[in-house]
């Protein structure tokens, strides 16, 4: 019974293991090639056939099973340790990383999918098949939760991939030795010494690797920016990465500039001034996204102001702007001003649930480049805005690039309208991110008086960087369109229909 046990045991461990094992890699895809939802799919789609195909294969292992079960517990270990190492190396050499990416889900789906039937195989000397079966299974779905939950709540938060892979070799490895101490003496004698050479090197590979992981994935990191990194964090939602250069610091979100210090407030003061100014007087707003604090401190620029709630998915986020010295001299610590409410959580979770009125809503989210984040740009999404607006309120949007997306650009301002927004759209020439655009929404105000009612606002009294009464008029000149579209073939962009995702990665990106 002691050795059926042992079996089931391993197992479970390696049914921990290999749960982890796919959502390191499509982690790793998700950050290197983009879009989460279609990565995650494809990356848990392509191990799934690997592992059936394993299955498959073993079928054709018909001596010393368990030699065969130790010698893909002693390469898994070293697969999976490595495999954020290699992926981080490659991005230094080589353009397109799915490559590798991709090769790793076939070699580790197809070891991990022999494991089962292996133990099936070994565990039938022990008890009967209707128990055997059950058994097998229900160690290894027992271990998929366990890993599952290892990931979300302490792997990736805590461990980042940096050494999260040399866990689950670890499990590996450790399954594989306690099958040699535990169940040696089923091993053939020819066998034992080459397997206790094989486990000292297997372990101390994984051990150097874990030391060296480190500097190997800053290397890796760094051949990514043109510029110096000077901080990188791994936190439970994104990777984010500041970088350096001649002063000036910029900050990324999984790879994609978010803002830079040497330009950020020709971004911010377009998105912020223009509804701010048009509201008579604003006292409360809800900045979703943004958790930077640069819209928060644009906002703090107006006396009447007696209310900021800023909702941000992620903690470390607004930590770094609260905390970190480029951030606050950035943000002129507005996130530390008593008048500003932190909430971190679900932009979209907190306006199906708050009941909270307010007189400005400004939506800083990330591109919409993937369904999760298209549902931030959505008929609904835009509809709660409107009913948690007060009369006379108004909503800016962050809408991407007029030109390098000029369909889902289009797409954002008639879904804003169909949500019952009159909308305008203005532009920016943003240094360090090119053509840059916001939709504009007003609860009240009519369609045809809107643009009037800009250019007409007085600035004056708010102290701005860069906008000034003649900038208003050059953020709400388009001229003739570089792209004409028909915006009647533009779809609105809803939740069970999510086209804007679509319209944002067919976009004129090689003009980037």
């Amino acid at each position: 019974m002691l050795k059926s046990n042992i079996l089931k045991l391993s197992l479970f461990a390696t049914g921990l293991s290999g749960i982890v094992a796919e959502y390191i890699l499509a982690t790793l895809a998700t950050y290197f090639l983009g879009n989460s939802v279609f990565q995650f799919t494809i990356v848990l789609s392509v191990m799934l056939f690997s592992m059936g195909l394993g299955s498959r294969i073993s079928k054709y292992f018909e001596k010393n099973l368990l030699s065969s079960f130790v010698i893909i517990e002693f390469t898994l270990s070293l697969l999976v340790a490595f495999s954020a190492l290699f992926t981080y190396t490659a991005t230094a050499y080589m353009e397109y990383t799915g490559v590798f990416i991709y090769s790793f889900c076939i070699l580790i789906g197809l070891l991990i999918g022999m494991e089962i039937p292996l133990v099936v195989r070994l565990n039938d000397a022990y008890q009967e098949l209707r128990v055997n079966v059950s058994a097998v299974m229900e160690n290894d779905y027992y271990g998929s939760l366990i890993g599952g939950l290892f990931f979300a709540f302490v792997g990736l938060p805590y461990l980042g991939l940096t050494y999260t892979p040399f866990v689950l070799g670890a499990v590996n490895f450790g399954v594989a030795l306690l099958l040699l101490v535990f169940l040696g003496q089923l091993f053939p004698k020819a066998h034992k010494l080459a397997f206790k050479i094989g486990a000292f090197a297997v372990g101390l590979v994984l051990l150097a690797g874990f030391f060296a992981a480190e500097p190997i994935i800053l290397f890796g990191e760094q051949k990514r920016y043109k510029d110096k990194v000077i901080f990188q964090h791994q936190s439970k939602y994104q990777k984010l990465v500041i970088t350096e250069w001649k002063g000036n610091h910029w900050f990324y979100i999984n790879g994609n500039q978010q803002l830079s210090t040497l330009d950020e407030w020709m971004y911010h003061e377009p998105m912020v001034h223009p509804i701010a100014s048009l509201h008579p007087d604003p006292k409360t707003a809800l900045v979703l996204g943004g958790g930077d604090g640069c819209v928060v401190r644009e906002l703090l620029k107006y006396p009447s102001i007696e209310k900021i709630m800023l909702v941000d998915l992620d903690p470390k986020v607004t930590e770094l702007a609260k905390t970190n010295p480029i951030f606050l001299t950035m943000n002129d610590s507005a996130l530390l001003d008593p008048r500003v409410e932190i909430l971190n959580g679900d932009a979209f979770q907190y306006m199906e649930k708050t009941l909270d009125f307010y007189d400005l809503i400004y939506c800083d989210f990330p591109d919409p480049k993937s369904i999760e984040l298209g549902r931030l740009y959505s008929y609904e999404f835009y509809k709660m805005c409107y009913k948690q607006l007060r009369p006379g309120g108004l909503i800016s949007i962050q809408s991407g690039s007029p030109y390098y997306a000029s369909k889902a650009f289009a797409c954002i301002d008639k879904t804003v309208k169909e949500a019952g927004f009159s909308s305008l759209q203005i532009h920016n020439q943003v240094l360090t991110l090119g053509q840059w655009g916001w939709t504009l929404g007003a609860k009240d105000l009519p369609q045809e008086g809107f643009l009037k009612a800009l250019r007409n606002v007085n600035l004056e009294q708010i102290p701005t960087k860069w906008l000034n009464k003649d900038a208003l008029l050059h953020i709400t000149s388009f001229g003739k369109p570089v792209i004409p579209i028909d915006t009647t073939e533009i779809e609105i962009n809803r939740i069970h229909d999510p086209v804007l995702s679509s319209y944002y990665r067919k976009g004129n990106w090689d003009w980037y």
